[in-house]
């Protein structure tokens, strides 16, 4: 449903990626986690379910039982859609933590699971919360909402995990992550709903993106992804094996401040949509979040359930 609609003057010219963007629309759908578009689609992810949008935002297909083996996994972040395969970052997620961590791959005409890229759990990622399909390299990089500091990098042509890159200064919360012309672009939950400060985007030029993968290596065993383990005299407990090889730099600066947003309150997934340019951003509003899981409606405002949203851009030039 398309709840609200302002206009604006869209100008295609030049890169995918606009200077500056103004509000076009705002359509209602059923799922709170990830956008993704193609030419002809739009594909919005819900915690476990997948949805698919003609370009007039009418609903023609979702996929309610995504998962192969729910006990495994029980939760999508943001996506991505490439040559016709929908890329997943899928999971066990409890209480601002994820296991079981892989890409999942699914049909983009049928919605159904099609094959898995594993995971690298020595790269040092402990959850995530988005993925990007980099169309240039043949690269998919996943976003850590726990730890986001750094987004990692695997092969498509080989499955393997590439290198991660490291976030100066360090996206908070990173819920979804998109990349055009280049550019990588980050939503991070930065903002904060109890006092409507709003979330944000950012961005950076990826650059030159050497491999640098695993190799053999000691390093701190950690209790938790921000604690390390100790032994009985204190000291923290080391171990040897693969560790990360290295890793890249990535310069951020500030693309977008979201505070045209109904009501401040959980960013999630980012897009560009490749047959126009427009930058599509999902938003919950509504609830209550605690760790990444809701704890239910803000009664006091009416909110009787958590309201999901995208907002379409348009990018002009003044």
């Amino acid at each position: 449903m398309i709840v609200g609609i302002v206009c604006g003057v869209g100008n295609l010219k030049g890169s995918i990626i606009g200077d500056e963007y103004r509000l076009k629309k705002v359509v209602e759908v059923p799922g709170r986690q990830g956008i993704a578009a193609d030419s002809l689609f739009y594909y919005v992810s819900d915690t476990k379910a997948i949805y698919k949008y003609d370009k007039n935002w009418h609903l023609i297909n979702v996929n309610r039982q995504p998962f192969v083996n729910p006990e495994v996994a029980n939760h999508f972040g943001d996506i991505d859609v490439w040559n016709g395969e929908i890329y997943c970052g899928i999971e066990r997620f409890e209480y601002g933590r994820g296991y079981n961590i892989a890409v999942s791959i699914y049909d983009a005409e049928t919605l159904e699971w099609k094959r898995d890229l594993p995971w690298s759990p020595e790269s040092g990622q402990v959850e995530v919360s988005g993925i990007a399909v980099d169309r240039d390299r043949n690269m998919v990089w996943m976003s850590d909402w726990v730890d986001s500091r750094y987004v990692y990098c695997y092969d498509l042509a080989t499955g393997r995990y590439h290198t991660k890159m490291q976030c100066q200064p360090t996206p908070y919360w990173c819920q979804g992550i998109t990349i055009a012309d280049g550019k990588m672009i980050f939503s991070a939950d930065d903002g904060e709903a109890a006092y409507g400060i709003a979330d944000n985007l950012y961005v950076t030029d990826l650059g030159n993106i050497p491999y640098t993968g695993l190799v053999e290596g000691e390093e701190v065993v950690k209790d938790t992804p921000f604690s390390v383990k100790l032994d009985e005299k204190g000291m923290p407990f080391l171990r040897k094996g693969l560790v990360a090889g290295g890793a890249v730099k990535g310069s951020l600066r500030h693309f977008r401040e979201m505070s045209d947003f109904a009501r401040a309150g959980e960013i999630e997934g980012v897009a560009i949509d490749p047959s126009n340019g427009d930058l599509l951003v999902l938003n919950n509003r509504g609830t209550r979040i605690v760790l990444g899981m809701s704890q239910g409606p803000i009664t006091e405002e009416g909110y009787t359930g958590e309201v999901h949203e995208v907002y379409v851009y348009e990018k002009y030039v003044k």
